[in-house]
């Protein structure tokens, strides 16, 4: 239990060094329950009942700047018109809300955000497929504002191989490494959030400016692919990168992890997909859960992973990445984005400094999004656009 002592100089922290996070699906959670629709679903006000972010518990909750995921299933049809719309909700929300949301596309544009008290509204694509194989699509996303990209998402692209997959390229094809160099010219961070081992160490070879984990946690804390072995996190400081840890249960605490396996191999038992949602598998889900409670991650699992993660990495390469509206449970203490003061108290009360969490929440993500800009400005002044194709890379069809 934190002391309020802990809680109150949390806040106190936050209101100078407020939260970047790195990883909130709103927008797809627009996209289901609105239809994109403002008036339907007002983020202006208490919607706590339907999702985990609205602009009042961003407040309490002392975010100050947020990468909202324009994310589309892997499986969309027509993934880069859907991830167009995602960055058109994006431009919604900016345009509706400019009182509290400001537009950001650089670190200068963070902090300007953070002087006028506004919360900076970054984006990042989640998943390499939403590109389709074209270099060219990378360059629209980023002109239309997009600053990092998560190579995959739960499936292989055809360069590069997923945490959640079958591994098919071993890591990165040569037209993955060719989508590295070219998000490094452009300036926009490579996200090894989601991908396989072997793909974070091939980037981290391919790449020439920080990486980011926009929302990963510590595989040695809780053994998940889509969690950093450590030999990953022990690359960081030469590389320069930061590692957002995540809150997601099923990523962050070992029983969560064996109790989702347990539940997928029993609806596989039914002839069902794990991933089935039709009344019939939620009605096997629910049973199952009845029979076996779902186990519950608190703040202080979290608090684990950081804890293994500054070990390994160093402060300067932690930041923050909830996920939130993009998973549907969420840790005792951290159940929207009103929490982070709760996991900021209970690491003062671990012994962090003041110092240590102003890296934590603010700096770090926002010296790395800098790097990367000062590593595209030299790029460009030596290197013009990649026009390669996956076929003239990978022999692959597109």
């Amino acid at each position: 239990m934190t002391s309020s002592a802990s809680l109150d100089a949390a806040r106190a922290l936050l209101r100078e060094f407020p939260v970047v996070d790195g990883h909130n699906d709103l927008p797809w959670a627009l996209r289901k329950q609105a239809g994109y629709d403002l008036d339907a679903l007002d983020i202006g006000g208490d919607q706590h009942d339907r999702l985990h972010t609205d602009i009042p518990r961003l407040r309490e909750g002392g975010v100050g700047a947020q990468y909202w995921s324009v994310y589309v299933p892997c499986e969309q049809p027509e993934p880069v018109a859907a991830t167009l719309e995602q960055i058109d909700c994006v431009r919604q929300m900016l345009a509706r809300y400019p009182a509290d949301l400001a537009p950001a596309l650089t670190a200068g544009d963070m902090e300007a955000a953070r002087r006028d008290g506004r919360i900076a509204s970054l984006m990042g694509a989640e998943g390499g497929h939403s590109i389709a194989n074209s270099l060219g699509t990378l360059r629209g996303l980023y002109e239309l504002g997009v600053r990092y990209m998560t190579l995959t998402h739960n499936f292989n692209v055809d360069w590069a191989d997923s945490a959640t997959d079958e591994p098919k390229a071993g890591g990165l094809t040569a037209f993955g490494r060719e989508v590295v160099r070219e998000m490094n010219r452009l300036g926009m961070l490579v996200d090894l959030s989601h991908v396989a081992a072997t793909t974070m160490r091939d980037a981290l070879d391919a790449s020439s400016a920080p990486v980011v984990f926009s929302h990963s946690s510590s595989r040695a804390v809780c053994d998940h692919p889509r969690n950093i072995p450590d030999d990953v996190l022990e690359r960081l400081p030469a590389n320069g990168g930061v590692a957002m840890v995540t809150f997601v249960p099923k990523f962050v605490l070992q029983a969560a992890v064996d109790w989702t396996a347990a539940a997928d191999e029993n609806m596989r038992a039914h002839g069902l997909h794990h991933l089935d949602t039709s009344p019939e598998a939620m009605k096997i889900h629910r049973e199952f859960e009845e029979r076996t409670p779902r186990p519950v991650a608190t703040v202080s699992t979290v608090a684990d992973h950081l804890d293994h993660m500054r070990e390994v990495a160093g402060i300067d390469h932690l930041g923050i990445g909830g996920d939130y509206d993009g998973t549907a449970f969420t840790p005792d203490g951290l159940n929207d984005v009103s929490g982070y003061p709760n996991l900021l108290a209970e690491l003062l009360d671990r012994g962090w400094s003041t110092a240590d969490l102003a890296k934590l929440t603010w700096k770090n993500a926002v010296r790395v999004l800098g790097a990367a800009e000062d590593v595209a400005r030299g790029l460009q002044a030596t290197r013009v656009a990649s026009h390669a194709t996956i076929e003239s890379l990978d022999g692959a069809e597109g």
